[in-house]
C-alpha cells in the first residue's frame, strides 16, 4: 500500500487502463489508491481523467471489453465515489446506460498495450473453455513470453519464426510488431482458434503483403510432414502454454525433434505455466527420450502487461 502511495497518479490511471481493457477482473485494480484519491480530495477530476482512460477511451468504442465487465466496473466506481461521499460524475451514469440492458456475447475484444503506447487489440472468448477447447483466450505463459520476446528482439530480428499453439495471437503479433521477424508463421490445429486467429492477425494490421511476411497454418504435431517443416524452415521457434496434457506433451517433444532434423540450426523456446508438476515433468521426460536437452532460461523480465504473477512459469531452450 506505501508504494501505491508512493506512485504518481498518472502511473495509476495507466495501471487502469491496462487492466481495463486487458484482464476484465475487478480484483486487478488499484482500487485503495483510488479510495484513498477520493478520501484526501473529494474530487471527480481522477473519476473523470479515469474515465477518459478506460470506457470513455476511442480504443473502447473500436475494440469494446465484455459488456458484463464494463458494468461491473462502472457500478463500482459508482459505489466508491458514494462511499467517500462524492456524488457520482453524470458521465458515469451515462456510460453506465449504454451498456445496461445491452445482451453480453460470447466474445469480447481484450487489449494488451505495448511499451511504445501501441495496443494489440484481440478478439477473444469470454469463457476460459469454449468450443471444445482452451485456445480461444490469452494464457500467463504467453503474456510472460511476449514479455521475454520483447527484451531479446534479437532472437526474432531478422529471423524466419514459427510459432506453434498461436492460440489467439498474443506473443506473435508481439514479436511481429516490436521484435522485426523477416518472416512469422502463426499455427494451431483447431478450426475455431484458427478462425480466431486469422481474424486477430487481420485486426493488428499484419499480413497484406506488409513486413514482416505472415502466413496462418493448419499443423497437427501428430501428422505435420516434414515437408511442411521444410518448407517454413523455421529460424526460432515458439510456443507457450502448449504443456498441459501427457498426449499433447509427447506429440509435441516429437514435433520438436522433427523440426531440429529438418532445420538443425533453428532456436527453439517453449514457455508453461506449471500447474501440474508430474504432467510438466513427463513432458521433459519425453524430450530426453526423444533425444533431446532442454536448458532453463532464468532471470526476470520487465513487467509489460497485467495478468497473475503467482503460478510459477518456466521458459526453456531445448536442443539436441
Amino acid at each position: 500500500l506505501s508504494e501505491q502511495k508512493e506512485r504518481k497518479p498518472e502511473d495509476i490511471l495507466r495501471d487502469f487502463r491496462a487492466s481495463f481493457f486487458s484482464m476484465n477482473r475487478l480484483a486487478s485494480f488499484p482500487w485503495t489508491f483510488l479510495d484513498n484519491e477520493l478520501q484526501s480530495n473529494k474530487s471527480s477530476e481522477f473519476i473523470s481523467e479515469l474515465l477518459k482512460q478506460t470506457c470513455l477511451h476511442p480504443l473502447c468504442g473500436k475494440f469494446p471489453p465484455s459488456v458484463r465487465f464494463r458494468r461491473i466496473f462502472l457500478s463500482e466506481l459508482i459505489k466508491r465515489q458514494e462511499a467517500a461521499g462524492c456524488d457520482p460524475l453524470d458521465e458515469l451514469y451515462d456510460a453506465l446506460a449504454e451498456v445496461v440492458g445491452v445482451e453480453e456475447t460470447p466474445h469480447c475484444h481484450k487489449s494488451y498495450f505495448l511499451p511504445s503506447g501501441d495496443a494489440i487489440s484481440l478478439l477473444e472468448n469470454v469463457a476460459v473453455i469454449s468450443e471444445g477447447t482452451t485456445g480461444l483466450v490469452t494464457w500467463e505463459a504467453a503474456l510472460y513470453l511476449a514479455e521475454w520476446a520483447l527484451e531479446n528482439p534479437q532472437v526474432f530480428t531478422g529471423r524466419s519464426v514459427l510459432e506453434l499453439g498461436s492460440g489467439v495471437g498474443l506473443t506473435g503479433i508481439t514479436v511481429c510488431r516490436s521484435c522485426s521477424p523477416v518472416r512469422f508463421v502463426f499455427s494451431d490445429c483447431h478450426a475455431a482458434v484458427l478462425e480466431k486467429l486469422r481474424e486477430n492477425v487481420r485486426l493488428n494490421g499484419l499480413g497484406c503483403g506488409k513486413s514482416p511476411s505472415v502466413t496462418v497454418d493448419q499443423l497437427d504435431w501428430t501428422t505435420a510432414p516434414e515437408e511442411q517443416i521444410r518448407r517454413i524452415r523455421p529460424d526460432t521457434v515458439i510456443a507457450a502454454d502448449v504443456v498441459y496434457d501427457p498426449e499433447v506433451a509427447g506429440s509435441l517433444a516429437d514435433l520438436l525433434l522433427k523440426i531440429l532434423k529438418c532445420s538443425a540450426a533453428a532456436e527453439i523456446l517453449i514457455c508453461s505455466t506449471i500447474r501440474n508438476l508430474e504432467t510438466y515433468g513427463g513432458f521433459k521426460l519425453r524430450l530426453e527420450a526423444a533425444g533431446l536437452g532442454h536448458q532453463v532460461l532464468t532471470g526476470p523480465v520487465s513487467a509489460v502487461f497485467p495478468y497473475d504473477r503467482l503460478a510459477p512459469i518456466e521458459l526453456i531452450k531445448v536442443f539436441r
